[in-house]
């Protein structure tokens, strides 16, 4: 039995490749707004670090009706470090919408996504997007994503999916190359006549996969799953089972149902076989979890999300300025807000670390982490963390470590430098092909040898640098990489920074910190680009005489500070130097704060006694 009014997709991409703008279009001509109503552009971007960074981190469900059909549509992130987001909404929907910018072409995300995907035999539509950019080359990428279907040994069905060339900004859709189209009714009518409708029998008992759970502080946990089987009815008894854990079955209520309808969640009585509903009251739900019948349990198999790549160290802050910003300061807010975290977030790991204050978090990547630690400071946490680390495996006996694919776009004038960078980094060119003045460039690279990479690259091609990288394989360890050729300035007390004492400072290298900043001994307020450990008195004040005035120091001028953000500190920091991060400040410090026992540690480890 099928549903022949309802099709479940998901809009899966590379990062930048406009799924968001082409969800806003699809939700404007298929009626979600009123004709005079005023749309903000990538409204499905909630989030405020969405809306502030331009990027989709969580992926979201809403839906439109084009000719009585009600399309239900998955807007999922590009970036690869929340790929655990799209692994864990395919489960939901019976095909995709493949997006291809029409002059970049597939990127290493397209091909994570697309194989994620063919895997799990949903249906494909390509959608070609962006053709009205003057450099667009719709029919070489054409070419370029067939070539990736057969590398991907897709069938032959999903050989034959249909194209169709879009602009998402104009909203306009059009089967032929060399059109822009009026409208997006071709899109429309392709998804229709190509993604499946959902199937399954409404007299058998209630299957719900669940692929996405939330919180929410007026009726507590809702989960959305779809409907893979009979109906379900606000006030149901069911079971909530789970395939992986056959001793879970516990019984509870769905307390209230809803569907989708444009951007709300709309309360419904009673849902059907395809639909994507979200249930309240189930408080023991979670990702993975299959809700049945009250008598039965049949658990669906869920994807396995791929493993973390790097992990930090989240601890409690013991800075001299701790509990001066933050409103939630000990191990007890830290450790629910993390395990909380982890619940919603399929590719986040969370274990207690060797002692009570501190947890081990394990991501898919620096930014992954550091969207996680940028919402903890905005909710009022105060915290530490370490340096990342990659995860280092053992396979077969033999010491491994996780391997990018990078892809680099960058001016030919900087190709020399970059391969410079590259050989110090362990990095190895597999490609390089030249697209007019610049060059496209693929290498395999340990992941470690990104970190604090991307600022480089940026410095190197003067902002024009394009950098993309994917999780690749596992390989041996290629043998250790200097992970930064400068040093730290180091604050030698507490105090207030003064005017007098960051201009004698300044000499010794760039300065993150300005006057009047609460600094104390042992926290890092700048760089030394000659390399090594420099101890600077930015508190120091100038002794007044008979021969020098207060007024003198107007002549002294500051260098403005090198203010960094939250991923250019995790980059900064070294393997002896934490991150305080607190809801005003991020801080970068040395662990052993007092100079003389850090002079001490390093003789030891020069001597081997550590």
């Amino acid at each position: 039995m099928t549903n022949e009014k309802i099709r479940n997709v998901a809009i899966i991409a590379h990062v930048d490749h406009g799924k968001t703008s082409l969800v806003n279009e699809m939700l404007k001509q298929g009626h979600v707004f009123r004709d005079n109503q005023v749309v903000e552009d990538r409204v499905m971007d909630s989030n405020a670090l969405e809306k502030e960074r331009g990027i989709t981190i969580l992926a979201k469900n809403t839906s439109c009706v084009y000719n009585d059909t009600k399309i239900n549509i998955i807007d999922t992130p590009g970036h690869a470090d929340f790929g655990g987001e799209v692994e864990r909404v395919l489960k939901m929907v019976d095909g995709v919408l493949l997006l291809v910018d029409a002059y970049e072409g597939p990127m290493p995300q397209t091909r994570f996504v697309l194989q994620k995907a063919l895997d799990l035999n949903l249906s494909v539509v390509v959608v070609v997007n962006k053709i009205d950019k003057p450099d667009a080359r719709p029919k070489e990428v054409v070419d370029e994503v067939l070539e990736l279907f057969l590398e991907l040994d897709a069938n032959e069905e999903q050989l034959n999916s249909p194209f169709v060339f879009c602009s998402a900004k104009l909203g306009t859709a059009s089967l032929d190359a060399n059109k822009v189209g009026e409208n997006l009714n071709p899109l429309f009518e392709t998804i229709i006549s190509h993604v499946p409708a959902p199937s399954g029998d409404e007299a058998q008992p209630l299957q719900l996969l669940i692929s996405s759970a939330e919180h929410n502080d007026y009726v507590g946990r809702l989960a959305v799953g779809k409907i893979t089987r009979g109906c379900v009815k606000e006030g149901q008894n069911i079971t909530v089972c789970n395939f992986y854990e056959p001793n879970k079955k516990q019984k509870s209520k769905i307390v209230s149902l809803f569907v989708f309808e444009g951007l709300k969640r709309v309360p419904v009585k009673e849902a059907n076989v395809g639909e994507i509903v979200c249930v309240a009251g189930l408080e023991e739900v979670n990702i993975g979890d299959t809700i049945c019948g009250e008598d039965t349990c049949e658990p669906i198999e869920f994807v396995k999300i791929a493993e973390p790549s790097i992990e930090m160290t989240f601890m409690v802050n013991n800075s001299p300025l701790a509990g001066t910003e933050g409103k939630y300061v000990t191990s007890r807010h830290l450790r629910d807000r993390l395990y909380k975290e982890a619940v919603k977030d399929l590719s986040l790991k969370v274990t207690d670390g060797p002692t009570a204050d501190t947890f081990i978090v394990r991501g898919r990547g620096e930014m992954h982490l550091s969207i996680l630690i940028e919402n903890m400071r905005r909710d009022g946490y105060e915290f530490q963390v370490s340096m990342p680390k990659v995860l280092i495996k053992e396979i077969d006996g033999v010491k491994c470590e996780p391997i990018d694919r990078l892809f680099l776009d960058v001016p030919e004038g900087a190709v020399g430098t970059v391969m410079n960078k590259m050989g110090v980094r362990k990095g190895e060119l597999v490609g390089m092909t030249p697209h007019g003045s610049r060059m496209k460039m693929e290498f395999l690279i340990p992941s470690r040898g990104l970190f604090g990479f991307k600022s480089e690259l940026l410095t190197d091609t003067r902002g024009e640098g394009v950098i993309n990288s994917i999780f690749d394989s596992y390989q041996p360890y290629k043998g250790e990489i200097q992970r930064r050729e400068f040093g730290s300035l180091i604050a030698h007390e507490d105090g207030e920074s003064i005017v007098y004492g960051l201009f004698n400072a300044q000499e010794r290298g760039d300065l993150f910190i300005g006057a009047g900043v609460k600094v104390y001994a042992g926290m890092v307020v700048g760089q030394n680009p000659k390399g090594g450990d420099i101890v600077v008195n930015v508190c120091k004040k100038k002794h007044l005489s008979n021969m020098r005035s207060s007024g003198a120091d107007e002549a002294l001028r500051l260098t403005p500070p090198k203010l960094l953000s939250l991923e250019e500190a995790i980059e900064f920091i070294a393997d002896d130097e934490l991150l305080e991060i607190t809801p005003k400040n991020v801080r970068i410090r040395k662990i052993i704060l007092d100079h003389t026992m850090r002079l001490r540690e390093k003789g030891k480890q020069l001597r081997g006694e550590v």
